[in-house]
């Protein structure tokens, strides 16, 4: 008989092309899945994909069987969520995708958060970029993704969380970059060390150092604000923080100022994000509730450490 883990199995290795990354997509280890399609192949008597060397490439039965296949598998996760949602507020399984550059920061306040308040909710995160965690927000794969804005997909509905400024992180002994806000239009932003290609953070860095002709951009193709920030701290450049981050990283952090811009600040919007026509809209809401409350109390702890005021709360606003 055909599984539902074979057709989830083969979903993921149409969409990487990859038995490795397809395994790792699936949580599974490589051998496992790759048994798991063979053994669907027999069930179906045919070919699904062509095993060549160094690609995967899908046979004309393998792409003409996908469509239908994606089609059980939507219709499955259709009456896990209508099932779920008559169960209470979050209860059962929800997969949530955060960014690289929010979910070390928000994530270990708001898991126990969760846990305390709906025991009942088996709660998971995977942590991608952002062009990853939208494409299996699509698929299915997740429920609801934390990002920063925009995401234009159709289908895809978001509540704003909370608005999360930027900060200079420069080393305690760079002279050029005195302790008061900084005046975005007009600072130097020279040496700015960034993320490797990908980050959204990247591109928003990017769009704050457009206009300034003395900008050098230092690239390490460095993959998390920590290692940015140890550079930093050597000496090495500067970069742009979110205020999320400054909590965390102020305590193990001794060679680094955080250096606040003159309003209005640059900033990032984060929301979650989540499919229009699902059936847990109210779990969404719920969900969201919490993330912004635990998001700003995060930022107000590192406005406090800068010895700046509360943080204002974001718009709530669900489109």
């Amino acid at each position: 008989m055909i599984t539902l883990k074979q057709l989830s199995y083969f979903d993921a290795l149409a969409r990487t092309l990859h038995f490795g990354r397809a395994a790792e997509r699936a949580h599974v280890s490589q051998p496992a899945l790759s048994a798991q399609i063979a053994e669907l192949e027999s069930r179906l008597g045919r070919r699904l994909v062509e095993r060549t060397r160094g690609a995967i490439v899908l046979t004309e039965s393998g792409q003409k069987l996908l469509p239908a296949f994606r089609r059980v598998l939507s219709e499955v996760r259709a009456i896990e969520e209508q099932v779920q949602q008559q169960s209470g507020l979050l209860t059962g399984r929800m997969r949530i995708g955060m960014i690289p550059t929010l979910a070390p920061y928000l994530l270990p306040a708001l898991a126990p958060e969760l846990a305390k308040r709906f025991p009942a909710l088996d709660f998971g995160v995977r942590e991608a970029i952002t062009e990853s965690l939208v494409e299996q927000l699509r698929s299915g794969d997740l429920d609801a993704v934390i990002a920063a804005m925009p995401i234009r997909e159709p289908g895809i509905a978001h509540r704003m969380l909370f608005e999360d400024r930027f900060v200079m992180a420069v080393s305690n002994n760079d002279r050029d970059i005195l302790d008061s806000p900084l005046n975005r239009h007009r600072i130097a932003l020279d040496r700015m060390l960034l993320l490797e290609e990908g980050h959204c953070l990247r591109d928003q860095a990017l769009s704050i150092c457009q206009g300034h002709r003395d900008t050098a951009l230092v690239n390490f193709g460095a993959t998390s604000l920590t290692t940015l920030l140890q550079m930093v701290a050597h000496g090495m450049g500067r970069t742009l923080l979110p205020e999320i981050a400054v909590s965390a990283e102020s305590p193990r952090l001794g060679d680094i100022r955080f250096v606040p811009f003159s309003l209005p600040a640059p900033s990032r919007q984060i929301a979650v994000f989540f499919r229009s026509a699902s059936e847990r809209i109210q779990d969404y809401e719920a969900f969201a509730e919490i993330a912004a409350k635990v998001g700003g109390d995060i930022l107000d702890a590192g406005r406090e450490n800068m010895g700046l005021a509360a943080h204002p709360p974001a718009a709530d606003q669900m489109m």
